[in-house]
């Protein structure tokens, strides 16, 4: 079962501010677990938001509307993510619980959701 763990932006990730060596420490040890236990598939940190593009498609069959960064709504804006591959939604949430803070000092934010996988997605239809 595949996992995202996705890491919310914070004022200092879209402010570009990298964060502590201590931090960095304990995000690379928590990675580190995560490839030894085989469940890591993949894990980037993103550029802040002012790089970034938005399309969004308010018109159905036209072409979308497109609007360049920042994003003012940070809770909703992605500084990061783990994919992790799991037996379970319980140990999808047991990795969850075991990452330090991502953005320190009390700022950081998780989601944890569950990817469809292409045999589901034909379910859909």
């Amino acid at each position: 079962m595949l996992y995202m763990l996705i890491v919310k932006a914070s004022k200092n990730s879209e402010a570009g501010k990298l964060p502590n060596a201590e931090l960095i420490e304990a995000m690379t040890k928590y990675n580190e677990e995560l490839v030894k236990a085989g469940v890591r598939v993949a894990a980037k940190g993103l550029h802040p938001s002012s790089n970034g593009i938005r399309f969004s498609f308010p018109k159905p069959g036209e072409k979308p509307v497109v609007t360049d960064g920042p994003f003012t709504e940070s809770k909703e804006i992605i500084a990061g993510f783990i994919l992790i591959d799991v037996k379970s939604r319980e140990e999808a949430i047991e990795w969850a619980m075991r990452m330090p803070d991502p953005q320190g000092d009390g700022e950081g934010e998780i989601e944890l959701r569950q990817v469809f996988e292409v045999p589901e997605l034909m379910e859909l239809d």
